[in-house]
């Protein structure tokens, strides 16, 4: 069980240990509606186009998007049932192990839920989730409303097994102070200068081993800035 988009490193850092490159992610329709389709433009057609008709209907209607119902209905990856048994059920069915018991998800998933109605929980999600919601527009389509997983108005439940993969380095060249990019001897690369998250200052750089994507843009200025003055200093 994880908490992926919460704390990505430290979910890793958990999957690493159990000597398996996946895990599994168990949510909700009410969840897959709002949450999955931020996770990329091709599948938010709402966003993508503009429209505010589209995006509010995020915020009363049951179905998700079109291209995340597809991903339900058709990936390789997704389990969808009604009941909590069907569910472990179909998820240990995609492995070469019955890795999963059932008494051990439902008791995790009864503890988490029980947090829901806990207006003091010290649950790190929820009470991430219900400090985000504070921002009217998380509300409205950007998060679902904190509920039950085991409430049936919320299903049917739905499981996605999460592959980890790569997508950025969040930087693989050596630079100095100057925006220079360095050679495996030390030694500046003649006319070569890297800004931006390829110079390194993400990812344990000037931000921390867990700097978040947004607050990168300060990076991407700083380094751009620092580069533009070291060329400009070179050609006049």
């Amino acid at each position: 069980m994880s908490h992926p988009g919460f704390d990505t490193l430290g979910t890793l850092e958990h999957i690493m240990k159990t000597g398996y490159d996946y895990t599994w992610f168990i949510l909700t329709q009410r969840i897959i509606r709002r949450e999955f389709a931020l996770s990329g433009s091709e599948q938010n057609p709402d966003l993508t186009n503009k429209s505010i008709r589209q995006t509010l209907g995020r915020a009363v209607g049951k179905g998700a998007p079109a291209p995340v119902e597809a991903f339900k209905k058709h990936g390789a990856d997704f389990v969808v049932e009604h009941n909590l048994a069907d569910l472990v059920r179909g998820m240990n069915a995609l492995t070469e192990e019955s890795l999963l018991d059932l008494a051990m998800v439902e008791h995790q998933i009864i503890a988490r839920d029980r947090e829901i109605d806990n207006p003091f929980t010290k649950d790190a999600q929820i009470t991430y989730i219900r400090g985000a919601r504070h921002y009217l527009g998380d509300r409205l389509v950007r998060s679902a409303s904190p509920h039950r997983l085991l409430d049936a108005a919320a299903g049917p439940l739905i499981a996605v097994r999460l592959h980890i993969i790569t997508r950025k380095t969040l930087g693989g060249l050596e630079t100095n102070l100057s925006g220079q990019v360095l050679q495996a001897d030390g030694q500046p690369l003649p006319g070569l200068y890297a800004v931006g998250e390829v110079a390194g200052f993400g990812g344990g750089g000037m931000h921390g081993y867990r700097s978040l994507e947004g607050t990168f843009l300060g990076g991407c200025i700083f380094s751009g800035r620092t580069a533009g003055r070291s060329v400009a200093a070179q050609v006049i």
